[in-house]
């Protein structure tokens, strides 16, 4: 079939099959009663549990890089970065509505390639298409909303923390942000076999390690890292009508190699301000702490500071020095 003659139905038969929903196997296990195929989906909730729900734009140009990022890599992280809100929020994912718009150019192999990191993504998570809009466009344009769950009065808001709480984040911050800034250096396509791009090509949201925190009621307060430290902590603060130290040196951060230092890969920089990790920030009462495990399923949890009555964010030096933190961390809206 041309190209140019492709219809929006040939289009929708193609995501519907590329996502695997012609598989008996899975119809079997999908929260939806009606999937794709009619108006709107029915979606059938569990009962005891209450629904969450987000959305998460990812736009050529501003996202992601079409000479840059392999369209496989792109159809992973457009559900990856939803599904993280709902794995914020101690849920669990059940199904995700799509739209996106492409030039009519692309909807051969690069549609192709796109679906089958997004299929891919889509059984890791146990997130199934429900549905959503196509339509042309210059650029490539990806809208994913995602319908999560979690047991009524379950859910781990930003607004819980508390003075004196302990102040932890999963996994090492800023390897996000330095695979990045490789990629853009290098001529090409991203190499997917590239350890130092893995992070930003394919983050993993922490959904078993934020259900197990919600599960054992550890956690007063929790969000996902998706900006950078610097500015998703004072989000978090300013929910909960508190304050936070950071200690500087114990933020978990990466070993840059020494010959990438010249790109300006400062491993604490990129740490506090990267944005893409998608790790989790979370708070817990001091004498909750000798419950939490140093790492949970080989991902490391870090004590990064403390909550304060103060409501500021301050950086604390290996000299025990204070310094206010600014907020440089992603803002779509910033020059």
């Amino acid at each position: 079939m041309k190209l140019d003659s492709f219809s929006e139905d040939a289009i929708l038969r193609k995501i519907a099959y590329g996502a695997g929903l012609s598989s008996k196997k899975h119809a079997s296990q999908s929260p939806l009663l009606l999937g794709i195929g009619d108006d709107a989906a029915l979606f059938q909730p569990l009962p005891g549990y209450q629904t969450v729900l987000t959305c998460d734009w990812f736009l050529e140009g501003t996202h992601f890089l079409r000479g840059k990022h392999r369209p496989g890599s792109v159809g992973w992280k457009c559900l990856a970065r939803a599904v993280s809100d709902v794995a914020a929020m101690g849920a669990k994912p059940r199904c995700f509505l799509l739209s996106l718009a492409l030039p009519s150019s692309l909807t051969g192999p690069w549609l192709d390639g796109f679906l089958r990191g997004l299929r891919r993504a889509s059984r890791k998570f146990q997130c199934v298409l429900a549905g959503g809009d196509t339509t042309r466009c210059a650029q490539i344009l990806i809208d994913v909303t995602v319908v999560g769950e979690v047991q009524k009065r379950c859910a781990l808001l930003r607004s819980g923390a508390r003075p004196g709480d302990l102040l932890y984040v999963s996994g090492r911050l800023g390897e996000a942000e330095l695979g990045l800034r490789l990629l853009k250096e290098r001529k090409g396509l991203a190499n997917p076999q590239d350890s130092l791009l893995r992070k930003h090509l394919y983050p993993e949201p922490r959904l078993a390690l934020a259900q197990w925190l919600a599960a054992k009621r550890l956690v007063t307060a929790m969000m996902d890292i998706s900006d950078g430290l610097s500015s998703d902590l004072p989000r978090l603060c300013a929910a909960s009508g508190v304050g936070a130290r950071l200690e500087a040196p114990k933020i978990p951060c990466i070993k840059t190699p020494a010959h990438l230092r010249r790109i300006g890969t400062d491993s604490l920089e990129l740490a506090l301000h990267g944005g893409d990790d998608y790790e989790l920030l979370f708070t817990l009462p001091p004498h909750r702490k000798y419950l939490l495990p140093r790492s949970f399923r080989g991902v490391p949890l870090t004590e990064i500071g403390i909550i304060t009555t103060k409501k500021r964010v301050v950086l604390v030096d290996e000299n025990s020095r204070e310094h206010p933190l600014p907020a440089c961390g992603w803002d779509p809206f910033r020059s």
